[in-house]
């Protein structure tokens, strides 16, 4: 063999380019909200992130209905299943199956980030509103402080799994494809309808800075009719700064 020859490790594509990049954008908005998330200052970014947070939580679900079968979410609630033959295992003492358990701890937390998501944004949509006063802030803000322990605990699940398993657990996230011989999981990486989920992204986001209020307090558009420059978002909010 060549010394010059470089051996390139087999891999197959798991993850196609819009759900990584729902993935990222989902964890940016979350990071941005959940820093924004006290006072008047930061609230249009604050709500801007929730609004973006709320938009692709419907992206996943339409995907999760109309795309793929590798996207589907019946597929990630079949694999939740598994948690009643993970409960027998202890229940009987048996040795749990490392891989299986790997599976349902993944499909169980995503469900549950999804879930709450959906929770913490409707809550926050519903304190700016003021539908109900202030009775509601409490409501959003234990949600979004729900909302972080759940990213901090499938952060540690994923890091923890690495570790175990002695194969980076982030990788797929972000080229698509995870070490190993096969066939790809996932035949089309659908590259065109992950930029332009980003370009609508950035869109909402132009939008939302150019109808914000100016410094005397006037502007145009949806965010400036509201006053304050923007509304509440996902995460916890509070309403010190009443006018």
């Amino acid at each position: 063999m060549d010394k010059g020859v470089t051996t390139v490790a087999p891999s197959r594509r798991t993850v196609d380019a819009p759900t990584r990049v729902f993935h990222w954008l989902l964890a940016l908005c979350f990071v941005g909200a959940y820093v924004t998330s006290e006072g008047e200052r930061w609230r249009l970014v604050h709500v801007t992130l929730g609004y973006t947070m709320a938009g692709l939580l419907s992206w996943r679900v339409l995907w999760g209905l109309l795309g793929p079968r590798h996207a589907r979410l019946g597929a990630l609630w079949r694999k939740t299943q598994g948690v009643r033959n993970v409960l027998l295992s202890l229940r009987g003492g048996q040795a749990l199956n490392g891989r299986q358990l790997q599976t349902v701890l993944m499909a169980v937390g995503v469900l549950a980030l999804m879930s709450v998501i959906a929770l913490t944004t409707a809550s926050g949509y519903v304190v700016y509103q003021d539908w109900w006063g202030e009775a509601f802030e409490e409501v959003h803000e234990v949600m979004g402080n729900t909302l972080l322990s759940l990213v901090l605990a499938h952060v540690a699940l994923v890091v923890g799994i690495s570790v175990w398993r002695r194969q980076n657990q982030v990788t797929p996230m972000i080229t698509g494809r995870t070490a190993g011989a096969g066939q790809d999981v996932v035949r089309h990486n659908q590259g065109w309808l992950a930029a332009l989920m980003v370009v609508c992204v950035l869109a909402f986001w132009g939008w939302q800075w150019q109808s914000a209020p100016t410094a005397g307090g006037t502007g145009s558009g949806p965010a400036a009719s509201q006053g304050h420059g923007g509304h509440h978002g996902h995460d916890h909010d509070d309403d010190d700064d009443e006018d």
